[in-house]
């Protein structure tokens, strides 16, 4: 793909002007390392995120965990998170201006908006999922409450928790390319908009390359922990060797 795109833009199948070869992109991404303006702006998005999703997943842990371990959470709760879940969280981008400013709030709270409700989803099945059997062996076996939590109902949930994170994380990055839009002035959506304005449609192609590779070294970092934690599970060893 990358050489088809590289082809076409230099023979002129595509105007070089409206996509920009990846020869130009790179040169592009180079002299903006040189300034130390990538640097700036990479690390300023990778706070944002590492701020968001933990605000967002640790949330959307402890409430999956509430709801899915007692039915009277669950009645008090859910059905409140629900109705929270169905609002499209882009479209409060207005109101979180108008209560928090144009600052780097609003930006880390919409990204957490954005990661709890995944997060809590797949906690809260996980959970509900974990064979029951398992749960009364082991209370015959003279387990407690928090040591059946913590040996089977934690290890039988996990396959979905980590499914709920691995989601997450794509939807912590598609929310962040809107979040950076707000009034900017650094990060990698400061790059695209920047981009826009000058007309430089290179910087705007390296802003969506960065977002890419951005949000795949995420879901490998996201496979590597599924790796290590899901060890016992011979479905997971089977599914490792194909």
């Amino acid at each position: 793909m990358i050489l088809a795109w590289q082809w076409a833009a230099s023979t002129g199948a595509i105007s070089a002007t409206i996509l920009p070869p990846p020869s130009k992109v790179l040169a592009t991404a180079e002299q903006l390392w040189k300034a130390g303006e990538l640097q700036h702006h990479l690390l300023t998005s990778l706070r944002r995120i590492v701020l968001g999703f933990t605000l967002g997943a640790t949330i959307g842990l402890i409430l999956g965990f509430v709801v899915g371990l007692s039915r009277i959470a669950e009645g008090l709760i859910d059905r409140t998170l629900q109705m929270l879940r169905a609002l499209p969280h882009l479209a409060l981008v207005p109101l979180l201006i108008a209560m928090l400013g144009i600052g780097e709030v609003p930006k880390v709270v919409l990204v957490t908006l954005g990661v709890i409700f995944p997060v809590y989803l797949n906690t809260v099945a996980g959970i509900r999922t974990v064979d029951p059997k398992l749960v009364q062996l082991g209370e015959s076996y003279g387990l407690g409450r928090g040591a059946r939590i913590r040996d089977i109902i934690v290890p039988g949930a996990m396959p979905m928790i980590l499914t709920g994170i691995r989601y997450a994380l794509g939807v912590a990055w598609l929310t962040l390319v809107v979040a950076e839009t707000i009034a900017t002035s650094e990060g990698i959506g400061y790059l695209a908009q920047n981009g826009r304005d000058m007309l430089r449609n290179d910087r705007i192609v390296l802003a969506i390359l960065l977002y890419a590779v951005a949000g795949l070294l995420a879901d490998q970092l996201t496979r590597v922990l599924e790796a290590r934690v899901l060890r016992w599970n011979p479905h997971y060893r089977k599914e490792t060797r194909r």
